[in-house]
């Protein structure tokens, strides 16, 4: 048996015997973040198999996830930025005490495919990508925020601001940039990897990376809140870390 069935065996193996009864065959309604897609879309069925529970995912970007909570769109569990979570438990909207970190993910840039990538290996050298590229793309999520801030730290935004190109809320850079919108874009390491028509150049220099952490939070008011919570024990297992790496994110 390869390692992947073996991980999958295991993590059935351990769900079915911890869970009790209650949290099975429920419909657990979800709002995420795109930057866990790839390994959540691997993780979910295997969870689904093991309690016969359904899990029904919607996905958005930051300030979509947001601004849905905050009008009252009902759903059992939701994984954001832990930033976001505080936000939201602090409004009442996430219960207190429920936010469970997830997943951790580092800043990452792409080119069109088949284009030169430039170095960013270094600060000095992804100073001067910055300043050679002709368009520039990022998010309006978490990594966006970060980035913002990064080049005001590092002198460039007046020598950036007229060749941004920020890609709208649920839309991946990595769309932008394989449509030859922005000829260096930025994002969450596991948001560019899937994403068809560019290539990856690497992540951040570690003396700038950032990495942000995705936490869940039950929602206030979740019908089916422990499901819920063993949809996120079931992602937090040790057995499902090699699937979180595979897609460029670290386990929380």
């Amino acid at each position: 048996m390869g390692m992947g069935r073996m991980w999958i065996a295991a993590a059935l193996l351990g769900i079915a015997i911890i869970l009790p009864a209650t949290v099975r065959a429920a419909e657990i309604k979800v709002l995420a973040s795109a930057a866990i897609k790839e390994a959540y879309g691997e993780l979910v069925p295997a969870f689904e198999r093991a309690t016969e529970n359904k899990v029904v995912t919607t996905w958005a970007g930051t300030v979509d996830v947001m601004k849905r909570i905050r009008a009252g769109e009902s759903f059992d569990l939701v994984i954001v930025a832990g930033p976001s979570i505080d936000e939201l438990t602090k409004e009442g909207k996430i219960v207190a005490g429920s936010r469970v970190d997830l997943v951790k993910s580092g800043v990452g840039a792409a080119v069109r495919a088949g284009m030169p990538k430039p170095d960013i290996s270094s600060v000095e050298a992804l100073k001067r990508a910055l300043l050679a590229a002709k368009s520039v793309g990022y998010s309006t999520g978490p990594s966006g925020v970060y980035l913002a801030g990064l080049f005001d730290r590092m002198g460039l935004t007046d020598a950036i601001k007229p060749k941004l190109n920020v890609a709208p809320p649920g839309v991946s850079v990595g769309e932008v940039v394989a449509r030859g919108e922005a000829e260096i874009g930025f994002q969450q390491v596991p948001e560019l990897l899937p994403v068809a028509g560019i290539d990856f150049i690497g992540p951040l220099p570690a003396e700038v990376q950032q990495m942000t952490v995705f936490a869940g939070g039950i929602q206030a008011g979740a019908k089916e809140a422990e499901a819920a919570k063993a949809l996120i024990n079931f992602i937090t297992t040790p057995a499902a870390a090699p699937v979180i790496r595979k897609h460029g994110l670290e386990p929380g």
